[in-house]
């Protein structure tokens, strides 16, 4: 549907987030695209959240801080 932003992993992994539907469902993709040599494209790492969970996902990422100690 609609891609929706790209991080830099490393020299050679992105990862991608888009919106998605399958198989009549939206949800969130997280996914790694790579780029090299030997391959480019999707790999098989990555993650999908349905929508109907999306903000209960979202609460537990915002709770999710690696730079406060827990």
């Amino acid at each position: 549907m609609a891609e929706l932003g790209r991080l830099k992993k490393n020299d050679t992994t992105e990862i991608v987030v888009q919106m998605t539907e399958f198989r009549g469902s939206v949800g969130i993709d997280i996914r790694e695209y790579v780029t090299s040599e030997r391959y480019t494209g999707w790999s098989k790492n990555g993650i999908r959240i349905p929508v109907d969970i999306w903000q209960d996902f979202r609460e537990i990422l915002n709770r999710a801080d690696p730079t406060k100690k827990q």
